[in-house]
């Protein structure tokens, strides 16, 4: 069955930022949440593919923000 408009009206989404000042390229965000994050070819810095990603993956992208070693990952 398909959720009618309420119900896609209550998923909620995240609100993602990123670094790039920050960030020394580790990639584990990478490895994390590659629906989220992906890393620049010419410096091998963070690049935030979806800056609200749905609340699904809320647990990956906090995992990701864990093993950033710089901190470089915000969200609420």
């Amino acid at each position: 069955m398909t959720p009618g408009p309420r119900e896609l009206r209550q998923e909620t989404t995240l609100r993602v930022a990123v670094d790039r000042d920050r960030c020394c390229g580790a990639g584990n965000c990478v490895l994390t949440a590659p629906e989220v994050f992906d890393q620049d070819d010419a410096d091998g810095l963070v690049l935030l593919r979806d800056p609200a990603p749905r609340d699904a993956l809320r647990e990956r992208v906090q995992r990701a923000a864990d093993l950033c070693p710089t901190d470089a990952i915000r969200f609420d």
